[in-house]
């Protein structure tokens, strides 16, 4: 007897689904206008964290939830095509992607395999908030999304469920005050 894979389990759970389903009239542009980039890592449900459900935002999955090159495209395309207008940036504490060098891991991909890995970067980073602010200030600055004043991004804790903003630093101008008395 074959053991039942993971796989074989998922398909008979789409089996289940399709038994029931009813979302088959949704439109494709998403009802809440708003794309959530995320991480990969499947401690992470969007749909329950942020109480969506089917036909409400498109969700970009990638390890780290960074702004990729790919991620870019997909947003541009969810602005341009699909009506969307607001970016919701969600990284996470214990990401693998702040575990491990990315120089190194390309090093041993070519080493293991004899090629070269076809992406520049690996997107590995060591400050979970840094990572989230310089993602969405990639967002914000590509010319090609019609779309960068609605972006947020936050930090979801793996250990509570929560979610916290990242607000962006800002640099304090410094203002002249009264000119202590000098004293000769």
């Amino acid at each position: 007897m074959e053991e039942t894979t993971a796989v074989d389990r998922l398909v008979a759970q789409a089996e289940y689904y399709a038994a029931a389903f009813y979302h088959g009239h949704l439109p494709g542009p998403p009802a809440l206008r708003t794309t959530v980039v995320t991480c990969m890592d499947a401690r992470i449900n969007p749909y329950g964290l942020l109480g969506l459900t089917e036909g409400d935002a498109h969700v970009l999955r990638n390890a780290g939830g960074s702004a990729t090159d790919d991620v870019l495209r997909s947003l541009a395309v969810s602005q341009r095509e699909l009506g969307t207008r607001e970016v919701v940036v969600i990284q996470h504490t214990g990401c693998g992607m702040a575990t491990f060098d990315g120089e190194e891991f390309r090093a041993r991909v070519l080493r293991e395999t004899g090629v070269e890995p076809p992406w520049s970067s690996t997107g590995t980073f060591g400050d979970v908030e840094q990572n989230v602010r310089d993602s969405v200030a990639r967002i914000q600055g590509d010319p090609a999304l019609p779309h960068r004043d609605r972006v947020r991004g936050f930090v979801y804790d793996v250990l509570s469920g929560t979610l916290a903003e990242v607000r962006p630093v800002t640099r304090r101008r410094l203002v002249p005050g009264p000119l202590a008395p000098q004293h000769g």
